[in-house]
């Protein structure tokens, strides 16, 4: 059997890194560190001018839950329309109702606003109080795959959950297990839960190359002279994981 491996990336540095290892898709992000955030423009676009793979753009306009106002939405659908523009080949999207129950009105419109795309609907699902009428919906309308660690911390613990969804889902939509997705456990997840994806970052950090260091300044909680970037060690032992 077959496995696809998808890549999240947080920078256009790790993108040919990634494809050279032997990843078949790209999430295109921002801030891996909080979870993925939507890509600027010039970064979309220069995903799509150099990608010699598919390129998924999530939309995530903000750190945090996903229960978004209308100022949100209102981003979101705005973001569509540029991966769009950009030449992405899909987006990622997902929302929520304070109740933890899929937004059917504003995924809906996320789903209207990509058409002629790809779509996957990314780990809110595993914040979601009715995964299986999430699921229900996203069958209707068409939505490729979802991301998902099987509403547990990680993948391998959600071993048992991502068997149910891909029962459930028999084939209607890919499920894609992604969170703590490794070299050591890939292999495993797909033994056991059949499916046909696989998502995973294999970041590691690279030192930056400035000359001058001002260590008593710093951008935020993390080194600034460290640059996260896509392991393409990583991808490749999880690709001969996966084929032994």
């Amino acid at each position: 059997m077959s496995v696809l491996v998808e890549v999240c990336i947080d920078s256009i540095e790790s993108l040919p890194i990634a494809e050279r290892a032997g990843a078949k898709r790209i999430e295109l992000c921002s801030s891996l560190a909080t979870g993925g955030l939507t890509a600027s423009a010039g970064y979309m676009k220069a995903a799509a001018r150099v990608a010699g793979i598919p390129v998924y753009g999530i939309i995530r306009p903000r750190e945090g839950d996903f229960l978004y106002s209308g100022d949100d939405v209102e981003i979101m659908l705005e973001d569509i329309h540029t991966a769009k523009q950009a030449g992405l080949n899909g987006v990622v999207i997902g929302a929520l109702q304070a109740d933890g129950k899929i937004d059917e009105t504003i995924v809906g419109d996320m789903i209207k606003a990509a058409s002629g795309i790809g779509i996957t609907f990314h780990r809110a699902i595993d914040h979601c109080s009715a995964p299986f009428d999430a699921l229900e919906f996203l069958m209707a309308h068409k939505v490729e795959r979802i991301l998902t660690s099987g509403l547990a911390k990680r993948a391998e613990d959600g071993i048992e959950m991502l068997k149910d969804m891909a029962a459930f889902t028999q084939g209607r939509l890919s499920i894609m297990p992604g969170a703590g997705v490794s070299p050591d456990n890939a292999k495993r997840i797909i033994d056991a839960t059949g499916v046909t994806e696989i998502h995973l970052s294999g970041k590691t950090t690279r030192q930056s190359h400035m000359a001058f260091k001002n260590e008593n300044a710093t951008m935020g909680n993390g080194d600034d002279f460290a640059i996260t970037v896509t392991n393409p060690e990583t991808i490749k032992d999880t690709l001969a994981a996966l084929t032994r």
